[in-house]
């Protein structure tokens, strides 16, 4: 039995997919540091605040996302600190 919406089935024969609850937070992160500091920030402060600002049963599930955008952020500093000669 199918119990969507009309609605949500209008979604689906779409292909529209809605954010998860950790890109709506990790957005919500990176407009506020925007905002608070429009010369820069680092992504890890990003996904520290978009973490911290998750329901906790929403936590557990978003540990992945968090690891995997912090090893995206090293693997970044690590390339443009080459690319610099060591200065950021």
């Amino acid at each position: 039995m199918n119990n969507l919406t009309a609605f949500e089935l209008l979604l689906r024969s779409s292909d529209v997919r809605l954010p998860s609850a950790w890109q709506a937070a990790w957005e919500e992160a990176e407009n506020t540091l925007r905002a608070l500091f429009p010369e820069g920030y680092d992504v890890l402060e990003v996904g520290r605040l978009a973490f911290d600002s998750l329901h906790d049963d929403l936590k557990p599930a978003a540990m992945d996302a968090l690891f995997y955008g912090w090893w995206e952020a090293e693997q970044d500093r690590k390339a443009r600190t080459e690319q610099t000669g060591g200065a950021l």
